[in-house]
């Protein structure tokens, strides 16, 4: 019983940061279009810009307080980086969808370059707070205590969403935009500006998980955000391109099955099982591949 307790909760912890790292994926492609494959750059350079932080603020800072600044530096470089993106590279490639795959795809091989060039290739331990460290015993297993923190910070970041795109001004302009740009554009409505803050918000919840993400290695890396893409597009593909509740569902789902086949089968088949299940939901399920709102 405590074993599937400890699989259960880490699995539920693992479908958390997969979920903050497809929201922003998610978000930008269901109201935009636009298929963001440099969105692994975007968590690198939160990832990155978390750890400079916390390695310049003062050590006799407790390691939470550090961490906290780490997170908000990493969200707005995020942010930083999707709004210049969006601004100098998507904007005028909007009804252009092949050379905006093309350009993502190039800027994400570029930002990892950038990142061995700069840093190395090497991974780089970061700090992680005593608490984060621990564990907590439920039911007889003994939780990583870092696991709640990813399934809070989830739950929040998608309320969050959630309501910004259902209960805000804002959001009801960024929905018409999609639905009718022209009709918005003649209202006196910018809907460039609308869209480049959904570049930014995407950017942001990128750094957010690539913070969150390093504290779950212990480390950061070039390829880091590039490999924690890879799960956060089956979780997008399999949850319905552009659903944010679809994606939601669709990372906890895959958290589950990648933590349970790894205990019950082998190491590794985890993520044999994670690609299967992508196939199985293309299969019955093609209209996956197509936009959707939240």
């Amino acid at each position: 019983m405590s074993d599937l307790v400890l699989l259960l909760a880490t699995g539920l912890g693992l479908g958390a940061l997969y979920f903050i790292a497809a929201s922003g994926l998610s978000l930008i492609y269901g109201l935009m279009g636009v298929l963001n494959f440099a969105h692994g750059a975007f968590m690198t350079a939160g990832a990155y810009a978390a750890w400079l932080t916390m390695g310049a603020l003062p050590t006799a800072w407790p390691v939470a307080g550090r961490l906290l600044v780490g997170i908000a530096a990493g969200v707005c470089v995020g942010a930083l980086v999707g709004l210049v993106v969006e601004v100098v590279l998507i904007r005028p490639l909007y009804r252009h969808h092949i050379q905006q795959v093309l350009v993502t795809v190039g800027l994400s091989l570029a930002g990892v370059a950038a990142a061995q060039g700069i840093w190395g290739a090497d991974p780089r331990a970061v700090d992680k707070p005593v608490w984060m460290s621990g564990t907590t015993d439920v039911l007889g297993a003994r939780l990583p205590n870092d696991r709640f923190v990813y399934v809070l910070v989830a739950g929040l970041l998608f309320a969050g969403l959630l309501a910004l795109l259902h209960l805000t001004r804002l959001g009801l302009v960024i929905r018409a935009g999609v639905e009718n740009r022209t009709m918005v554009e003649a209202l006196g409505i910018n809907v460039h500006r609308t869209f480049t803050v959904v570049f930014a918000l995407g950017g942001a919840a990128a750094g957010l998980a690539g913070v969150l993400y390093s504290q779950y290695a212990g480390a950061v890396s070039p390829a880091q955000g590039g490999s924690l893409l890879i799960f956060a597009f089956i979780v997008v593909v399999i949850g319905g391109m552009g659903s944010l509740t679809g994606t939601a569902v669709a990372a906890v789902v895959v958290g589950l099955v990648q933590q349970l086949a790894n205990y019950y089968a082998a190491s590794g088949v985890g993520d044999l099982s994670v690609v299967l299940l992508l196939a199985l939901v293309l299969l019955l399920r093609p209209t996956s591949l197509k936009g959707a709102t939240a």
